[in-house]
């Protein structure tokens, strides 16, 4: 039986709405919620499985939208229900943070939190594990912001890059120097043969009063008047969101956490990380065929035919032949073919003109 510290939390975020995985990601039903990799788990119940090793069922909180917030509850059987914190309207991940905090806060006053995307893959677990059990023991004994940052492989301006700065006791720990959020890849390619930077995984450790403080830095009145409250019940919360967490500006917990706060520091890790955010960083990511091809189909026929990334639904048959460099995605009504290279640029345009086009039963 797993012995779990009790003032470890965690906050898995599951409310985007995955557009960059159009069209096998939909506004219905986005990426962390689909079983992407046919592996019998969705992303979310991966992220959840994994973090469950470490931190306590009871203390693992869910941030998500009313719109998916039934497929939380269907995928995440065990969790309790009052873990999912369902949001009256989409807005980013800051504001889902500062909620989560101010509800931890309310259990305990010593928790110290995991902050962790849904749609991630992690291929070493047991180092992941480690880092964030090494991480969470330093977020307990001083009042700091730590990220968990690890070495880039190729020069992607998908991510965020961070920048290390001074040493600290820690030798795998440093100040962060600077943050830069998807360069293009010039400045990418810079980053990494420099050594100074790290890909940015956008997990975040804090002990709660820290984080807290820091939320207020940014939120300065939000949630502040049931904040300081002294007798709040989860009806009073709730009807409390429901009415004021529309008011919240858009603002990223990357952007929140990482930008004016000088208790930054960034965790060098190697824990095998990959963001399954885009087509282009999943065909970085993932084993590829002798032609390179990474093929996430069970039915295909292809030939002559390199540097592709392809997903069918699993009753279709592709043929391929002559194709290099494009992604190939098909889910439902839209099939989707376009060049790898500057995938995201054109699934934002081509989200937009479908929805203009065609309406919301395509996007």
């Amino acid at each position: 039986m797993t012995t779990y510290n009790k003032d470890n939390y965690c906050v898995i975020l599951a409310g985007g709405k995955g557009r960059r995985l159009w069209p096998c990601s939909r506004s219905k039903k986005p990426k962390q919620f689909v079983d992407f990799f046919s592996t019998g788990q969705t992303l979310l119940q991966s992220t959840f499985s994994r973090i469950s090793k470490l931190i306590s069922i009871d203390n693992i909180y869910v941030s998500t939208n009313h719109e998916y917030a039934h497929y939380v509850l269907e995928q995440l059987p065990d969790l309790p229900p009052e873990n999912v914190l369902s949001e009256p309207i989409h807005r980013n991940t800051a504001p889902s943070v500062a909620w989560a905090t101010y509800r931890i806060r309310r259990r305990n006053n010593n928790a110290r939190i995991t902050i962790v995307p849904s749609d991630q893959a992690v291929f070493k677990e047991e180092m992941f594990l480690e880092n964030i059990s090494e991480g969470l023991d330093l977020v307990a004994a001083k009042d700091i912001v730590l990220t968990m940052g690890v070495k880039p492989t190729r020069p992607e301006p998908g991510y965020g890059y961070i920048q290390k700065g001074n040493t600290t006791d820690n030798e795998q720990v440093f100040e962060v120097k600077s943050v830069t959020e998807k360069p293009d890849r010039q400045f990418a390619q810079m980053f990494m043969e420099s050594g100074e930077f790290l890909w940015n995984t956008g997990i975040y450790l804090s002990n709660v009063k820290h984080l807290r403080d820091c939320l207020h830095h940014i939120f300065p009145k939000v949630l502040r008047q049931i904040d300081e409250a002294k007798e709040v019940t989860l009806e009073e919360e709730l009807l409390f969101i429901e009415e004021k967490f529309p008011s919240y500006p858009n603002v990223s917990i990357d952007s929140g956490l990482l930008d004016g706060n000088d208790e930054v520091y960034v965790m060098n890790c190697d824990f095998g990380w990959a963001d399954l955010g885009m087509w282009h960083s999943i065909y970085e990511s993932m084993k590829k065929s002798d032609d390179d091809n990474v093929v996430i189909t069970d039915r295909i026929i292809i030939e002559n035919s390199s540097d592709n990334i392809i997903k069918l639904p699993k009753d279709h048959l592709g043929i391929i032949h002559g194709l290099e460099g494009f992604i190939v995605a098909e889910q439902d009504n839209v099939l989707l073919i376009c060049k790898k290279e500057d995938s995201s640029a054109l699934v934002r345009k081509y989200i937009s003109e479908a929805q203009i086009k065609y309406g919301d039963d395509f996007v």
